[in-house]
């Protein structure tokens, strides 16, 4: 997988934060994940966790509350209960969908859509034996934190799987990257203010120099949780998308983790910042 050069071809990627959701989709389930395909999403994210007997299922971790309404978590049960759990839709009723297994979710989505396994450090071996197993090392994208134990982890089970590391740092991490062996593609970049390195110009293209690509966050999860100083889906739904995923866009990054994959496909391919969609 060539995220560089599919960048290039689309000139944005566009990434769909756990699918497409709303009203009775929940997030997290294959109705999200195949409304995401619908909207022209070129990347699907989404997040794992591991029953009591060690099978893969699709959900956030600690999250069970909100999208299961249960407070305990699927960790705690085997996957013969889990299975059967029913997703909430946004008004926290029950809905008649279920939550997925990775491997259910990952054959669907082979050769229509890449995917990014986001927060691998928690399931390493089983998620990459899994991508190895389908033979998808050219469809997925995983990421994890730039701790050593998390990256040494990669190295041992995931060093042909496409790699990003999650960072507010500039320059020294992505040299560390550089030196580890890992099928290193590119950054996710947080950042509150204008002014932060992984932001800055020259380190945009200190990255797109050395072949790499970077991923921007236009979500808001938590409004106190800032990504991208203010320039959110928030704001270019409300107010102008120019101050949102235009800004972002023009900043030089490569990829957007929106939670409206439709609305920014639209607006940056009428504004000639992203090839139209066939």
């Amino acid at each position: 997988m060539d995220l560089l050069q599919r960048a290039k071809e689309k000139k944005i990627l566009l990434v769909a934060h756990r699918g497409t959701c709303g009203g009775n989709i929940p997030c997290n389930s294959m109705q999200a994940f195949q409304a995401a395909v619908k909207a022209g999403a070129d990347m699907v994210e989404l997040d794992v966790e591991r029953t009591a007997d060690g099978e893969l299922f699709i959900q956030h971790p600690r999250m069970e509350p909100v999208h299961l309404r249960m407070k305990d978590s699927i960790r705690d049960y085997p996957a013969s209960m889990v299975e059967q759990l029913r997703l909430s839709n946004w008004d926290l009723s029950p809905t008649q969908y279920l939550i997925p297994r990775l491997e259910q979710a990952l054959t669907y989505l082979r050769g229509k859509c890449l995917v990014n396994i986001d927060k691998f450090w928690v399931n390493p071996e089983e998620i990459a034996a899994l991508i190895h197993k389908l033979g998808m090392e050219d469809q997925v994208l995983i990421k994890t934190e730039d701790k050593a134990e998390y990256l040494d982890a990669v190295e041992k089970y995931a060093s042909d799987i496409p790699f990003m590391t999650i960072a507010r740092d500039g320059i020294s991490v992505h040299e560390e990257m550089m030196r580890r062996n890992i099928r290193y593609v590119g950054i996710e970049c947080l950042f509150d203010k204008e002014d932060s390195p992984v932001a800055s110009g020259e380190f945009i293209d200190r990255l797109h120099a050395d072949g790499k690509i970077l991923w921007v966050n236009t979500i808001v999860y938590n409004y106190k949780a800032v990504l991208a100083a203010g320039h959110n889906d928030d704001i270019s739904v409300i107010e102008d998308p120019e101050k949102g995923w235009g800004w972002v866009a023009d900043r030089g990054f490569d990829m957007i983790q929106t939670d409206f994959v439709y609305q920014c496909r639209r607006f940056l391919e009428e504004t000639g910042r992203r090839s139209p969609s066939i």
